[in-house]
């Protein structure tokens, strides 16, 4: 019966065949029933449609990162969830070989879903976890403090040694 009539109300669900065009009760035009959306092809296919183009604009900016890649993969699906695109990098100066999934990770998303983006995180418990791992990360201005405290400390022992020796 479906392929005999192929349209029907939208209103009421009626069915009707191909020599009608509106709905006599209705006066609604006829839509084609079945069908519907073509099943994804792949995964990526399946993200892609996901995609809202509107936040497809601009260059990749970071928004928050993960401790580790699930952390960080996570993320990634509540972002996609809402339509806004993101890749995962690792982050930078941690000795971690590629091939393991530990090392933090940096979430980048394009710069029209930045803000949507940081809000849609800001109201979970990852906000806060990311920002503790930040914290407890050492900044390198810290370092280079503590390299040179370290090395005038070193010089002056050295040249205490050779005034003594003198």
């Amino acid at each position: 019966m479906a392929e005999t009539t192929p349209l029907a109300c939208p209103r009421c669900a009626r069915r009707f065949g191909l020599d009608e065009r509106f709905c006599p009760d209705d006066g609604m035009p006829l839509v084609y029933v079945g069908g519907g959306e073509e099943a994804p092809i792949t995964d990526a296919h399946e993200r892609a449609r996901k995609i809202k183009p509107q936040y497809t604009e601009g260059e990749l900016v970071k928004v928050i990162g993960g401790r580790h890649q699930s952390e960080a993969e996570l993320i990634q699906g509540i972002l996609l969830e809402e339509g806004i695109p993101s890749i995962l990098r690792r982050t930078r100066g941690f000795d971690v070989p590629d091939m393991l999934a530990a090392g933090p990770r940096d979430v980048l998303v394009p710069e029209a879903a930045a803000v949507e983006a940081r809000e849609l995180i800001t109201g979970t418990d990852l906000a806060a976890d990311a920002a503790a791992v930040d914290a407890a990360r050492p900044s390198t201005s810290r370092f280079a403090l503590w390299f040179l405290v370290v090395l005038a400390g070193a010089v002056a022992v050295v040249w205490v040694l050779y005034q003594l020796t003198a």
